[in-house]
């Protein structure tokens, strides 16, 4: 994908078969190539607003669900979600046909979801539009092929009109975000939220792009030395099976904290991350006592999704420290 959202070119099935082999190499590769043919001849004559092919656009969904290690059948249906739809002469009863209940049911989950308006905020608040959401996918892959179909949406927005980009923007901050982040697809909800302040709030959005990436080398230095420091002490430990990374804290959470508290970018604490994953519970409390004597913790900056975990069950322990150069993280 280029740099303006626009795909000149869309994946070869052979290497969307090798992405999904790699996590499920045991999958029903042969489903995933008759999906992609049997799309790409469906979409043949039709093109997106940016001008490229449209099947650019199932390939490109049916990519993020490899990038999320779904099975073929999801894929299969990734690359088949918008042929009902959208191309003339292709039923749910034939989708059934060729690929099976599996597939027809899926495609027709996620056919049923584009119906739905969004657009009257007084007949209903956006919580209660997120529940009507869930409760109309009888299987949750109807959900994640919606959320990697908006995502794909969303990376292509240019592309319309400056009052179409703002309703699809907020609608994406006000359903879709939260129901990534309710499944725990933290990864797909980064980026919907970063695209969608980039189109409702652009000043905000650039002017933060500068600032942060102004601070890059910095931080990537810092991840650098507080990586290697980390990696040195836990194995002294006894810990031996870890991996440790680091990351820029996306940028709409950086925008949401310096508008709800009122702060400079300077005063937001946690504007990169470093995280350890371990093999345990007793490892992931072990490395946090190592962290807490290696690094001075802050105050009331502590917070423990093991003992408690959150609503979607994501679990691990959260700290904010004074970093080697007195830099927060």
């Amino acid at each position: 994908m280029s740099e303006d959202g626009k795909t000149s070119a869309y994946i070869s099935v052979d290497e969307l078969v090798e992405r999904i082999r790699k996590y499920h190499p045991e999958d029903d590769m042969e489903l995933v190539r008759r999906a992609y043919a049997f799309a790409e001849k469906a979409h043949a004559h039709q093109v997106r607003k940016s001008g490229d092919p449209y099947f650019c656009h199932p390939c490109a969904v049916a990519v993020i669900l490899a990038d999320l290690m779904l099975d073929a059948s999801t894929i299969a249906a990734g690359l088949l979600h918008d042929c009902v739809e959208d191309c003339e002469g292709v039923t749910s009863e034939l989708i059934g046909q060729e690929f099976g209940q599996e597939i027809e049911l899926l495609v027709d989950g996620v056919t049923k979801l584009n119906q739905l308006d969004f657009s009257s905020r007084e007949e209903a608040k956006a919580e209660t539009l997120r529940k009507m959401f869930l409760a109309m996918a009888k299987d949750i892959r109807v959900v994640l092929i919606k959320l990697a179909d908006r995502l794909h949406n969303m990376r292509t927005l240019k592309f319309k009109t400056p009052d179409r980009q703002r309703a699809i923007a907020q609608e994406t901050l006000d359903i879709y975000a939260p129901l990534a982040h309710r499944l725990g697809v933290y990864t797909i909800k980064w980026e919907l939220e970063d695209l969608s302040l980039r189109y409702l709030d652009p000043d905000a959005f650039y002017e933060l792009v500068r600032l942060v990436g102004m601070k890059r080398a910095e931080r990537e230095q810092l991840i650098a030395q507080v990586t290697q420091e980390l990696k040195t002490k836990l194995y002294e430990a006894g810990i031996h099976k870890c991996e440790i990374d680091g990351r820029p804290k996306h940028f709409y959470s950086i925008y949401k904290k310096m508008k709800n508290q009122n702060k400079t970018l300077d005063q937001i604490y946690d504007i990169f991350a470093v995280r350890i994953k371990v093999n345990t519970v007793r490892d992931c409390y072990s490395a946090l006592g190592i962290i807490h004597e290696m690094y001075k913790p802050i105050p009331g900056r502590f917070k423990d999704y093991i003992a408690m975990p959150k609503s979607n069950m994501y679990q691990s322990l959260h700290t904010t420290l004074i970093g080697p150069e007195g830099q927060p993280f």
